[in-house]
């Protein structure tokens, strides 16, 4: 068994220690699979990078004990940690764009977890590399094996993180966002192959996820945190069916499912306390509308109530009603006036070749057609590689010296593809972008104000600075961030954070049209509902447009006027949101929507 009690994490900082984690008890066993859920820097990856000792320089476990199979592993030193790791316990990443080697080839990335942690060798290894790579879904594995991450797509990239991670057998896998990059397909396979290896391997498994629907399709128990502490801890059945703290229960009250975009969810307001807050009470007091005087002022501790655990004076134990995706009704202005037209667009990537070999191309995008009008949104929907993101980046002129681009993207009525210089930047103010990995898109050596001032400089220069100012602080805070983090660098913030902040950037500017590759995947359910909401709120009050890529079906039900379904490049159904989601035309388009995760298996 993998066991955690009392577990104190330290993080230092200029005003003094942090405690991330604080007071932490849990436990994996063999065969189960665990999930520990709550809002982005609530403490998740902070309790894996502990257990394995992963930390940053500055932090340290400053209490408590964790054992693995009657090992305690915090005394070891680091020879014998290394061997701890992946062997034992392995862990897959968040963000596999900054986590793969970009000089390493993918094939030679798992042989190296293969040759350090087994005794495979030469063909037997690269076979069992490749046999990983098909596990986890690549398609054409004995191909991929000799390309870099750069020639890979973001759900590509987390499945050969996958592959890593499962390469040496591990007894335990810690499983940090797994499946956030990927399509529901692609989930559905990974979400199969993690129960294949609890019941196969007796793997126990720690997934750390903010997608309640997919703790509910595969989680055995489920641990509840929040400003670092585990505030209930209960079986999956148990904690869906009758959560006893009131965040789990405003958790659920906030997922889009089986809502219309015409009511606002119900978003938990205010933001996570600063963890460097000394707290009294409950650290949910101030978002809690049951709180009471005495939550405030005595300290509360995890307590049992039958098999369950909660850190609550008041639990309520009354059932509540799980969402569920309904028959999906969308009113839309049919008359709209159109923003963004895209005819028979084609994205084409040269291969390198020699003199004597005709030039070849890869053919990511082919004859693509579809409209986003004016104060509507359109969903792009399709698997990981279908080149959803490859259309956008076309749009958005980011690929004119690495692609051969023909058809047609009009913004206005204007070809985006023939303009240049002052009239590409006015495109550019009026079009802007949410880029699926924050991370690398945000810049490292920038303070978050200084990366807003950058847009509102080059694109709003007639904005005065107090102005361009107050705009920065108020964008901040409706995208759920305090005004300090103003100056603070990217590498300080969650990665549910970190998005955040890249969709302030792109509204600061208050553009016309907004194109969000992934805007929600790293968003934990409170805050997307927060985003969802401002999203529709902004829709309503500028009449924005929205060309959204997403593999979430739950915001496509909520937000989505039109869908436009892709695959290998090409549009298979496009139409009304409602007439694709209810009544779909093309066996791929139904495929997709089997694959959703959903509640239904709770149900009583």
């Amino acid at each position: 068994m993998l066991e955690i009690k009392n577990m104190v994490t330290e993080v230092s900082a200029s005003d003094g220690d942090i405690k991330v984690v604080d007071d932490l008890s849990f436990s994996i066993a063999p065969g189960e699979i665990c999930a520990l859920v709550g809002e982005s820097g609530c403490g998740k990856s902070m309790t894996a990078f502990s257990l394995l000792r992963l930390l940053p320089s500055t932090g340290r476990v400053s209490e408590g004990v964790v054992t693995i199979d009657g090992q305690e592993i915090m005394g070891l030193p680091e020879s014998m940690m290394r061997h701890i790791r992946s062997s034992k316990v392995s862990l897959i990443f968040q963000e596999p764009a900054t986590s793969l080697n970009p000089v390493m080839t993918v094939g030679d990335q798992i042989l190296e977890t293969i040759y350090l942690h087994t005794t495979l060798r030469g063909n037997e290894a690269k076979d069992k590399a490749i046999e990983w790579l098909n596990k986890v879904g690549i398609p054409e594995p004995q191909k991929r094996f000799n390309q870099f991450p750069h020639e890979l797509s973001g759900g590509q990239k987390q499945r050969v993180m996958i592959a890593i991670a499962l390469a040496a057998q591990p007894q335990y896998l810690i499983a940090d966002e797994p499946t956030t990059a990927l399509d529901v397909t692609i989930q559905a396979q990974i979400l199969d192959l993690l129960k294949s290896l609890r019941d196969t391997e007796n793997i126990g498994i720690l997934l750390i996820t903010h997608d309640l629907a997919v703790v509910a399709q595969v989680a055995d128990k489920v641990g509840l945190m929040y400003a670092g502490e585990l505030v209930e801890e209960a079986s999956a059945r148990e904690f869906f069916s009758s959560p006893l703290h009131p965040y789990a229960r405003n958790l659920l009250k906030a997922l889009p499912e089986g809502k219309s975009k015409e009511e606002f969810l119900e978003a938990i307001p205010g933001v996570v306390p600063p963890l460097s807050t000394q707290f009294k009470g409950c650290r949910f007091a101030d978002r809690c509308s049951m709180a009471k005087p005495e939550c405030r002022k005595q300290k509360i501790h995890l307590r049992e109530i039958g098999a369950r655990k909660v850190r609550c004076l008041f639990p309520l134990s009354t059932p509540v009603e799980l969402p569920s995706a309904s028959h999906c009704v969308v009113h839309s202005d049919k008359n709209a006036s159109t923003v963004l037209s895209v005819q028979n667009y084609n994205v084409w990537f040269p291969v390198r070749g020699n003199i004597f070999k005709k030039r070849e191309y890869i053919k990511a995008v082919q004859d693509v057609s579809f409209d986003v009008r004016k104060g509507l949104t359109t969903a792009l929907v399709g698997e990981s590689g279908s080149g959803k993101t490859t259309v956008a980046r076309g749009i958005l002129q980011l690929l004119r010296d690495t692609a051969v681009i023909s058809g047609k993207a009009q913004l206005n009525g204007m070809d985006l593809g023939q303009l240049n210089g002052a009239a590409l930047r006015e495109a550019r103010r009026k079009m802007q972008v949410v880029f699926q990995d924050p991370f690398s898109s945000l810049n490292p050596r920038m303070r978050v104000k200084e990366i807003l001032l950058e847009g509102l400089n080059a694109l709003r220069p007639e904005l005065p600075k107090e102005e361009a100012d107050n705009r920065i602080e108020a964008i901040l805070l409706k995208c759920g961030l305090r005004s300090d983090a103003m100056y603070r660098y990217p590498h300080e913030f969650s990665g549910g954070q970190r998005q955040r902040l890249a969709i302030a950037r792109a509204l600061v500017v208050e553009p016309e049209m907004l194109i969000c590759d992934e805007p929600t995947s790293a968003l934990d359910v409170s805050v997307q509902a927060q985003i969802l909401n401002l999203l529709n709120e902004i829709q309503k009050e500028r009449a924005i447009s929205y060309l959204f890529i997403t593999h979430n079906f739950g915001v496509v039900r909520y937000l989505a006027d039109e869908i436009v379904v892709m695959k290998s490049g090409r549009v298979v159904e496009a139409g009304n949101a409602a007439e694709v989601l209810n009544s779909p035309m093309e066996d791929y388009t139904k495929k997709l929507l089997a694959a959703v995760p959903n509640f239904d298996g709770l149900k009583l």
